[in-house]
């Protein structure tokens, strides 16, 4: 009866660690409404960025934008997910969001329906993205995602994208894919 015991855990715990949860276990609502599985993503390394419209910080598609254009060739792929979660800074419907980031700053990255980042009606990623780490604090807190869907960093909103921390982290995780 033990062996059989112990043969349960075992197998039980192999269960849980292959289906651990990562990025990729997620599937999102793109800017246009049609679902994303982010699955599809596998193989790239990801910058997530919680963005609103009407924020201080905003300026920083500029350098996301510039980001993508640098490296997507490479291996990257930026998703902006529009949040309203601080001083209701992201008012817009989504086809407000993708005019003004597409008009603005002339955004090509990835951008998905607007969700909530934290809070009572926190989507699922976000959860996923906070588990470790703590709640978001403001727009424009960014997670850079590994190839294989876990969190590689995290860095604060008021860290530019372009900023060498930011760059250095990502052309390392660039590097591991050749």
């Amino acid at each position: 009866m033990l062996k059989f015991s112990l043969f349960s855990l075992f197998f039980f715990f192999c269960m849980s660690l292959s289906a651990e949860q990562n990025f990729h276990s997620f599937t999102v609502k793109d800017i246009n409404g049609k679902d994303k599985a982010l699955s599809s993503y596998k193989g790239k390394v990801v910058l997530v960025v919680n963005v609103a419209s009407k924020c201080g910080l905003t300026s920083q598609y500029k350098q996301l934008q510039a980001l993508h254009d640098k490296y997507s060739s490479q291996g990257l792929v930026i998703i902006g997910f529009p949040a309203n979660n601080f001083g209701k800074q992201e008012p817009g419907t989504n086809k407000e969001i993708k005019v003004f980031c597409r008009g603005r700053y002339d955004v090509k990255f990835d951008m998905m329906s607007k969700i909530d980042v934290k809070g009572d009606d926190q989507h699922a990623l976000y959860k996923y993205l906070t588990t470790k780490g703590g709640q978001i604090s403001w727009n424009f807190e960014k997670f850079l995602i590994g190839p294989d869907g876990k969190i590689i960093s995290r860095f604060k909103p008021r860290a530019k994208p372009d900023s060498k921390p930011v760059t250095a982290k990502i052309k390392e995780e660039l590097a591991k894919l050749k």
